[in-house]
This record gives C-alpha cells, sequence and structure tokens, in this order.
C-alpha cells in the first residue's frame, strides 16, 4: 500500500556523491526537523524527467525555498553516481541528488513501478510531496504517463 498524506515516511537508507564517493544518507537526515519538498521520476537522463521534471525544480529552486522549504530532493532508483552526474549536467546545483539504487525507500514508500517492459526493471512512479518533519503533508502522484502534479509549478502552488 502506498504511502499517504499524514503518514511518516519510512527508514531508509540511501546515497549521495560526496568527494567521489558514494555516501549513504538516511531518510533522518534528509527529513527531520525539515521542511522539504522530494520529489521522484522513473529514471535519470530519461525524457520527461530530464526535459521537464528536473529542470522545473532547478527553475524554480529559490521560489520555492521562499516558502519556507529547507531543501529540494530528487530522487530516482538510479546509483549515486547517475544522479550526481545527472545533477551536474543539469545545472541541478540547488537541489540533493539522491540515489535509490536498490529501490528500498521507493518498495517502503509503496510508489515502485515496473519499467521492464522499457528494459528499466523496478522503477519510482513519477511523484512530488511536501515532508514536514518526516511527515507527508502533501502527495502528488501522476497517473501513469502523466506529468501535472508533481511539476514544480504545482507544488510551489500547493506550497
Amino acid at each position: 500500500m502506498a504511502i499517504s498524506e499524514g503518514d511518516k515516511l519510512p527508514e531508509a537508507t540511501l546515497h549521495v556523491i560526496k568527494e567521489g564517493r558514494p555516501t549513504p544518507i538516511t531518510t533522518d537526515d534528509l527529513f527531520s526537523g525539515k521542511k522539504v519538498v522530494l520529489f521522484a521520476v522513473p529514471g535519470a537522463y530519461t525524457p520527461t524527467c530530464s526535459q521537464a521534471h528536473l529542470p522545473g525544480y532547478v527553475v524554480q529552486a529559490d521560489a520555492i525555498k521562499a516558502k519556507g522549504v529547507d531543501s529540494i530532493v530528487c530522487l530516482a532508483v538510479n546509483d549515486a553516481f547517475v544522479m550526481d552526474s545527472w545533477g551536474a549536467d543539469r545545472n541541478a546545483e540547488a537541489l540533493i541528488m539522491v540515489g535509490d539504487g536498490n529501490g528500498d525507500f521507493t518498495k517502503a514508500v509503496g510508489l515502485e513501478m515496473d519499467g521492464s517492459g522499457f528494459g528499466l526493471g523496478t522503477r519510482s512512479q513519477r511523484y512530488a510531496m511536501i515532508v514536514e518533519d518526516g511527515t507527508v503533508t502533501k502527495l502528488a502522484v501522476e497517473d501513469p504517463g502523466q506529468f501535472e502534479v508533481s511539476k514544480a509549478e504545482a507544488i510551489l502552488e500547493a506550497l
């Protein structure tokens, strides 16, 4: 069952790149005592993710943070090296690019999807959430093939 508004995020360990190495970062590190916008994409470098989803958050980062958001986290079921490279390629320095390489967090929140028909295996659904001190206060999950409710402008409006 998928996570819902009002639910606490599960404990999980994700990875970021620090000093050229994959470094564990826990959900507690990312969300405890903070207001965070988390958005997830099916895959780094994929068309909608690269051309619209990530760029929207890059462009809107200052406006989102001006609404009291401490950080913006981009997550995909990709390894931390891919996420770091993708973020650098797309000028996402204002975002935290997080790899959920094994899909543990994605499965724990019940938002995985089967991308095997495209050769992608298990991936994350496209969604965004506002998280306050580890609790989901807004959850916007896209219907398959859609890109409306999780884009930066929609989340900015929800803030």
